[in-house]
């Protein structure tokens, strides 16, 4: 290739790569033109599903157009998010995804996505603690003394299912206090709880949503939460961390994804209005009373605890040597 050449190609390129550019921007300015999809990994009525229907008709009156909530459960959310990843990157599809998308890599042989590479963060929207609740007729009214009734003769410790929150808390668990716990998995919340208020099982790290109103009925203890500090959900019950156990945390957190190369100014035009809507006190006041947390970070803050949550969790599935298939 000729010196001439060189030239004239890479200024081609130039021009093409600054059209491209230009034509980010102008979409970018003029976004959104036409209702915006907001893709859900959960079927209606989960926590995932509160939430998008608390703030996706909230987003109408700024952003100008209506918020179609695209409800795709199945798989632990991989359906909604490959289609996620596979969507045009302008800003017309993102996904309120749940935890998993960032867990699943570690416990499914083969996931058609990447948690890093295929997404553009824009905001965590709440988080959820789990707390350890256990049958009244066990004899421990603190971690430390379920852990000591642990070593000294069987423990059995309920879950929604392999792969599960509540089955990623009991293996930390495990690990942070070294002891021996007998898993017994079932096919959903419901059931495990149900078997823990039975006293067929007699602990569970459940969802604070779920476990709640139970606690309060008296029919399970709880011990601690599983967040890194106290809950405003439950401020009189300490966290596991302080109960001997530093660093331990365990909260299912459902946030807000583009595809990868959605341009910066739509991912933050999105973000302000999210984290707007999170902040305002109604909103705020509704989610607490469900036990949900509002968050509503920066993109690259979320981004960044999305990257620690993908490494943590891999590191505690093969350690533990967990699969969900």
């Amino acid at each position: 290739m000729t010196h001439s050449v060189f030239l004239a190609t890479a200024r081609a390129v130039g021009c093409c790569i600054a059209a491209m550019g230009t034509v980010a921007a102008v979409a970018a300015e003029t976004y959104p033109t036409r209702p915006v999809r907001m893709i859900v990994a959960v079927p209606p009525g989960g926590p995932a599903d509160v939430l998008a229907r608390i703030v996706g008709p909230r987003l109408t009156e700024p952003m100008g157009q209506v918020i179609v909530i695209d409800n795709r459960p199945g798989a632990n959310g991989i359906i909604a998010y490959d289609t996620t990843a596979r969507a045009a990157p302008d800003g017309y599809t993102f996904c309120l995804a749940a935890a998993g998308i960032a867990i699943n890599p570690s416990l499914y042989r083969s996931v058609p996505y990447d948690p890093i590479r295929d997404f553009a963060p824009i905001t965590n929207g709440i988080t959820v603690p789990n707390i350890l609740i256990v049958h009244p007729s066990v004899p421990a009214t603190t971690v430390k003394e379920l852990v000591a009734l642990a070593k000294a003769k069987p423990v059995t410790f309920a879950s929604a299912g392999n792969g599960t929150s509540g089955h990623l808390a009991l293996e930390l668990f495990r690990l942070s206090a070294k002891v021996d716990l007998t898993h017994v998995p079932y096919k959903g919340g419901a059931p495990a709880l149900t078997e823990v208020m039975g006293g067929q099982v007699q602990a569970l790290f459940s969802i604070a949503l779920v476990a709640t109103p139970q606690i309060k009925a008296g029919r399970v203890r709880a011990l601690a939460i599983t967040s890194a500090q106290r809950s405003p959900v439950a401020p009189e019950l300490p966290t596991v961390a302080e109960s001997g156990y530093p660093g331990f945390e365990v909260i299912g957190w459902f946030g807000w994804f583009a595809p990868a190369k959605t341009p910066p100014a739509i991912v933050n035009l999105l973000n302000r209005n999210i984290v707007a809507v999170l902040k305002s006190a109604d909103v705020r006041e509704r989610l607490l009373a469900q036990s949900a947390e509002p968050v509503g970070d920066r993109p690259e803050e979320f981004g960044a605890f999305v990257k620690s949550e993908y490494v943590k969790w891999a590191k505690v599935a093969r350690e533990a040597n967990i699969r969900a298939e």
